[in-house]
């Protein structure tokens, strides 16, 4: 069985970070290992409060997963601050880790920060290098990149610029933009464009920390990028396309929508 561990923080109400990811690589037939970097007090109403785990923690937590059950691919979240990226940083490294998906997660969807503003400059030069593949949101793009964004050419063009500091694969998530939900895959000077429906369902609350998970469960199978992300949107359609419906504000996927469907 392929494993893929989850760096990222806990999400009590399971619609967003670890609990997110560990039902998407379920759904995938993975075996879900999870790293918690901090703890939240949060449900689809917004992030309430957030505890910082010790880096030293971290780092033990990542030490007990690779010195055992190396994982065959990793997903990154939440890691919050400059010492946690740190810890993590230096046990990427130390244990060779492969197929690193980096979600890079600033903003919650109801509009927190999610990381410390003093880390962002070790955030972009210590641990995207480590990354096979980031996936920022348009919001996240125009930091890293430095332009707004509003239409398909400034999405290409912030690809453009993050790539001349990033030498990885670019995946550019469109769902902020109007239209279909139309994301691009940038590498080596390529582009690609994956198009999808624009489904009716306003709760979306997890789908960045979903589809980074899924294509990590895409890598871990041995799929290349493109192809992993192709299977990662089909996926995410289908979570939203189920229409759950809980909570009083944005609600979460139907993360194992193929399973309560029968299929």
């Amino acid at each position: 069985m392929k494993k893929v561990l989850t760096i990222a923080g806990s999400d009590c109400s399971g619609g967003a970070g670890i609990q997110a990811d560990i039902k998407t690589m379920s759904a995938h037939g993975i075996y879900a290992m999870s790293v918690i970097t901090a703890l939240t007090a949060q449900n689809t109403m917004g992030v309430y409060e957030i505890f910082k785990l010790p880096k030293e923690f971290v780092a033990r937590q990542l030490d007990c997963i690779f010195t055992d059950i190396s994982p065959d691919a990793v997903k990154i979240g939440m890691v919050l601050s400059a010492d946690i990226i740190e810890a993590i940083v230096y046990k990427l490294k130390k244990y060779n880790a492969k197929n690193i998906v980096l979600d890079t997660v600033m903003v919650s969807t109801s509009n927190d920060m999610l990381i410390d503003g003093n880390s962002m400059k070790q955030f972009m030069e210590e641990l995207m290098p480590l990354a096979s593949l980031i996936t920022p949101n348009v919001p996240e793009a125009e930091v890293l990149s430095g332009i707004e964004i509003k239409t398909s050419k400034d999405v290409i063009a912030a690809a453009t610029l993050i790539s001349k500091r990033y030498k990885g694969a670019i995946l550019i998530k469109g769902g902020h933009l109007h239209g279909n939900a139309k994301d691009l895959l940038y590498r080596n000077g390529e582009i690609k464009w994956f198009e999808s429906e624009r489904i009716n369902n306003p709760n979306t609350h997890g789908t960045g920390c979903t589809l980074s998970s899924a294509i990590a469960c895409g890598l871990a199978k041995g799929y290349n990028i493109e192809q992993s992300v192709k299977e990662a949107k089909d996926y995410i359609t289908g979570a939203i396309r189920a229409g759950l419906n809980l909570g009083k504000g944005n609600g979460p996927l139907n993360h194992c929508y193929e399973v309560s469907s029968g299929r």
